[in-house]
This record gives structure tokens, sequence and C-alpha cells, in this order.
């Protein structure tokens, strides 16, 4: 299990100094949406300057048409990133294409597809997408193996079912962690670092009780131990 820090602070400056923080750890580091369309690839380069060893994931999500996001996915491989995101909603012939987009690149960003976002609780979806967060979430997955990505971006809670239904080396990547039973904020599917373990998360996203934190080098330190 490895550890993607989110850096969703807000400015660029702010995020630089909790990476060059951490620039000894071990550690995945989280580009989202805020602090990509505010920075753009100046930050993820001054990232990589900090510390060559850091791994990118650039969480922006994509969802448009096929050609669009294959158009999106061969462009966030040419960032250098060693990660991204689409939303498996956006179907299998879309993610098809992007993978198929980024079969002629050599070493290509590991792609992952989001299946249910940690914020929806079971009403809420239910109401944005007629089904359980379980069947949905299961289905996406199934949809996202079978167009060639290498995982999903889904809670701790569906997991182990999606690795069930694919294979143990399908990835799950699981935000909302509060790693010692910290405050949830506006996440709904929250879990801690033993049941990650138990649910069988590849990469725990840890955002703000790292760097709300007055110590966030000893918080991530605590937290690659207990992983």
């Amino acid at each position: 299990m490895k550890l993607c820090v989110a850096l969703d602070l807000p400015t660029a400056k702010k995020n630089l100094d909790l990476a060059r923080v951490l620039r000894s750890e071990d550690v995945w580091l989280k580009v989202g949406l805020r602090s990509y369309i505010r920075d753009g690839q100046p930050l993820l380069e001054e990232l990589k300057a900090i510390n060559p060893n850091f791994k990118l994931f650039l969480d922006l999500k994509v969802y448009d048409i096929p050609n669009t996001m294959a158009d999106a996915a061969e462009s966030m491989a040419g960032l250098g990133v060693d990660m991204f995101n689409v939303h498996a909603s956006s179907g299998k012939q879309a993610m098809t294409m992007v993978m198929d987009r980024l079969s002629n690149i050599q070493n290509p960003p590991i792609v992952l597809a989001v299946t249910a976002l940690t914020s929806f609780d079971e009403p809420s979806f239910n109401e944005v997408y007629g089904e359980s967060i379980e069947k949905k979430a299961s289905q996406f997955a199934n949809d996202a193996y079978e167009s060639g990505l290498n995982g999903v971006v889904c809670s701790v809670y569906e997991s182990r079912l999606i690795k069930n239904r694919t294979t143990q080396n399908f990835l799950a990547l699981t935000p909302g962690i509060r790693p010692f039973g910290e405050d949830v904020g506006d996440q709904k599917r929250v879990a801690n670092l033993i049941t990650a373990k138990e649910e069988m998360s590849d990469f725990i996203v840890v955002g703000r009780p790292i760097y709300l934190s007055d110590d966030p080098l000893g918080v991530t330190k605590k937290i690659i131990e207990n992983i």
C-alpha cells in the first residue's frame, strides 16, 4: 500500500513548501483540479525538481467525448505524470480509446477510472445514478477493467469487491482516508488505515490530516510506518 499526499492547499507556494517538507519520504503527490487549473505544468515541474523520485498523480477526473478524452490522455502523458484518472461513466468506448492512444507511448502513466466519489452517500448517489453505490461502482470497475485500464478510484468499502470481480492486480486507489480517525470534513465514505489494509487498497489518499497538521512530516512518517 502506497501513500498519496493530496496537494490541495490554496497557493502553489504552500503546496511546494509541503512537498519540500516531505522530500525525503517515499510518497506519491496528488495534484488535483484546483491546483492544476491555478498552477499548471510549472507546478508539476517544480515538484519533480524538489525530488525527482516523487511520483505524481494528476487527479483531473477527465470526462468528455471519446476522441477528446484520448487527446487529453496523450497530453497528460506528455506532462511526465506517473498516474492520471478519467471518469468511468464516460463509457467503455472512451476508456478504450484512451488506452489505445497511450499504447504507443513508452512507459505510459497508470490510468485509473473514477467509480463513485467518496462525497456521495447512498441517497445522493441513487439520485444521480439510479443504482446503489456497490452495484454501480462494481459495473463501472468492470467496464474499466474490460477497457484495459490499470485500476479504479473508489472508496475503501468497494475495493475488495472490485478486486474480487476483476483481478487482485487491478489497482484500487482510495480517497477519503482519515488514518487515525480524524475529522471527516465533506467526505461521506471514509476509513482509517486498518480498514484500508483489510480491504486491499493499493493507494491511500490523505490530505487534510497531513497538511492541516502542526507536524506534517511526523504524521506522514507515522502513516508510512503503519502501512
